[in-house]
């Protein structure tokens, strides 16, 4: 099969379009053909070994300990292991293989049925392929971590991204009032997904704006936390879910020591039981995946570097369907 392969840390360029064997699912495992998968953050961050601790929480010390990249998949189940009660071949299913040996830059992978859900019927492969890790982080960011209520402000610090843009709709669903933050250009999209209030950072400064709010999710920490704890409420809860390092370490050195305005890091446990109630939100019509580009599979270099130019607007898709 084809396969994006990584041998060394590093940039974009070190990506290579290669044949390799098609992995065989063992007992517990199953074989999916990839349909379309996507690109998030952690993507480029396990590529580069940034941050550098990333080593030594089991990616690879010299060298990616996983040669082929990707989470986000979408597919379908090619064949399975005996012990695999839930899928069979030619079931439709997406899901984030990120807790199980990632290989999503491929046209086949092979991963644990803990890893996978089936896919919203309402959706396309492209769309489904969106979901998983994005979706699901932004769930349990506002589900679990905050928790929202409803009738609560909210914040959403890079409103346009592929967790932001899942971070409205999510906040409206749960109730909330919400608020979106983005640039400019991208001021009407994230106003279309159902933000209340959409502040554009070129022109105003939302942590001086005097609105107190009971939760901020901050998809694009690149500013000094201690800026958001001027507008959240005492009981209030930050959450960093993307961002620079330097913010990262901040907030999580400093959150057990935040006092009433509760400041965390939120870091995503992938599941299938999440991706079923995202799956409910789909079909209820009151979340949609936002698709910028679509890059075929050798295009995932380029994929990589437009994501890091963090200008993309909601998810980059990697699909057999692409030209090129």
């Amino acid at each position: 099969m084809k396969a994006i392969v990584q041998y060394e840390y590093g940039s974009a360029d070190n990506l290579r379009l290669e044949e390799i064997p098609t992995p065989v699912p063992g007992d517990d495992g199953v074989l999916v053909r990839i349909e379309a998968a996507s690109v998030n953050a952690a993507d480029w961050h396990m590529m580069r070994a940034d941050p550098f601790f990333l080593r030594l929480f089991g990616f690879g010390l010299f060298a990616p300990r996983y040669r082929v990249p990707g989470a986000d998949v979408a597919g379908r189940v090619e064949a399975v292991g005996k012990n695999v009660t839930r899928f069979r071949a030619g079931d439709e299913v997406f899901g984030d293989l990120s807790a199980h040996g990632w290989g999503g830059f491929a046209e086949y992978a092979c991963t644990s049925e803990e890893a996978l859900a089936p896919k919203p019927s309402s959706v396309s492969f492209e769309e489904a392929a969106a979901i998983p890790m994005a979706a699901v982080t932004a769930l349990q960011a506002l589900r679990d971590c905050a928790p929202v209520r409803a009738g609560q402000r909210v914040l959403v610090n890079g409103a346009s991204g592929g967790v932001g843009t899942f971070a409205v709709q999510i906040a409206k669903a749960l109730g909330a009032e919400v608020t979106g933050v983005c640039s400019t250009g991208n001021v009407d999209l994230v106003r279309s997904l159902g933000a209340d209030h959409v502040v554009d950072y070129t022109r105003v400064d939302v942590t001086r704006s005097g609105h107190p709010y009971d939760v901020i999710l901050d998809a694009a920490a690149y500013r000094s936390v201690s800026d958001y704890r001027r507008v959240l409420r005492d009981g209030g809860t930050y959450m960093f879910v993307g961002g620079t390092t330097g913010a990262f370490v901040r907030v999580a050195l400093l959150g057990p020591w935040s006092g009433s305005k509760m400041m965390k890091v939120h870091a995503t446990r992938p599941n299938a039981a999440d991706l079923i109630a995202l799956t409910k939100l789909i079909e209820e019509g009151k979340v949609r995946p936002v698709i910028d580009r679509r890059y075929p599979l050798s295009g995932v270099p380029e994929a990589v570097r437009y994501l890091e130019s963090l200008r993309a607007r909601g998810k980059v898709v990697i699909t057999r369907s692409a030209a090129g």
